[in-house]
């Protein structure tokens, strides 16, 4: 049995869900939307394992019955008020119900995907870039710095080709640093900032999925191609064959991370240099597989399973699923 953590609002789930009913792999859905109201999840140590149970209104099933699951935590906005709680209390009671189903998945036998763990690199940047960087991956020059004298330099030493980014796992659209960004290099005293060289070449995203590679080009004029449409840019996407040390780095840094799924960014220049930018622990992979036509959540049910029903070959759910077309995550 398959457990998805997730909600049916957020497209990515929806489209997991869609998936396993098309291969017909049964799969029992923890709807975070609506959690804790309606479920109980019961569990103990049993040596060096859990045991116990995950009931939902209407099925229930044991922890050594689970072959997979499927987690796709949900922030405040996609939640159902709970029934008979202050709206003050809502928020600390999800995160604890939260962090306990986390704590659960990280000791489960099964497949996780994803376990918390290492793919929480991804809230600092700097740090991630040199896991990156350790597992065979270029980084582009990179400043870290609230020394507006600094920011100006590394400006200057680039010829003015800088982007600057998040430091954290927050989202934020990458830009160029321009004209009315150097007017404001003196607030950097107020906070750190991350500036970054700007890379030239061809985005490409790559999805691992346990030791499967689907690697797309991503053509766009924008320099964040996830707001092309928003800046009146086309954007366009194809499968693309990565270079075997680049392919063999992919694999080794969502090993490394502890990610049975995985996107990342990568640019690979004129010159045929790649450079990596990013690793995400909860892709929104949904983007390019209907951009692209590659079938990454059927990859995905196919880990999940981890034993197929008696007529049910590996590869079988290998067919397009329908899925509401969405903003690239």
């Amino acid at each position: 049995m398959i457990l998805v953590v997730g909600g049916l609002a957020d497209s990515v789930t929806e489209l997991v869900c869609a998936r396993l009913d098309h291969c017909g792999y049964e799969y029992r859905l923890l709807d975070m939307g609506r959690y804790p109201s309606g479920f109980e999840v019961n569990w103990h140590w049993q040596g060096e394992r859990p045991t116990g149970y995950i009931a939902g209104p209407d099925w229930r099933v044991d922890l050594d019955e689970i072959s997979g699951v499927y987690a796709r935590y949900l922030g405040a906005e996609g939640r159902v008020p709970l029934t008979g709680i202050a709206p003050e209390l809502a928020p600390s009671i999800h995160v604890e119900c939260d962090m306990g189903l986390m704590t659960l998945f990280e000791h489960l036998a099964c497949p996780v995907v994803n376990r918390i763990g290492l793919g929480m690199s991804n809230h600092s940047k700097p740090y991630q870039a040199l896991l990156i960087r350790e597992c065979g991956l270029r980084i582009p020059p990179t400043l870290v710095t609230s020394d507006a004298d600094a920011a100006r330099r590394f400006y200057d030493e680039h010829g003015g080709e800088v982007i600057y980014k998040s430091l954290s796992g927050i989202r934020s659209i990458v830009r160029r640093v321009g004209p009315e960004q150097l007017a404001r290099f003196d607030l950097l005293h107020h906070g750190v900032a991350q500036f970054q060289a700007f890379i030239p070449g061809e985005n490409v995203r790559v999805h691992t999925v346990g030791d499967e590679l689907f690697p797309t080009r991503v053509l766009s004029e924008s320099v964040d191609y996830r707001y092309a449409r928003r800046e009146g840019n086309t954007i366009e996407m194809e499968e693309v064959t990565l270079a075997p040390a680049v392919a063999e780095a992919c694999i080794r840094l969502s090993r490394a991370l502890d990610l049975l799924i995985a996107g990342i960014d990568l640019k690979v220049t004129p010159e045929g240099e790649t450079y990596c930018f990013e690793i995400n622990p909860s892709p929104g992979f949904i983007f390019y597989e209907q951009g692209s036509g590659q079938l990454i959540s059927a990859a995905l049910a196919d880990l999940l399973r981890n034993g197929a029903p008696a007529g049910i070959a590996p590869g079988d759910c290998f067919h397009n699923v329908g899925a509401t077309a969405v903003p690239v995550a």
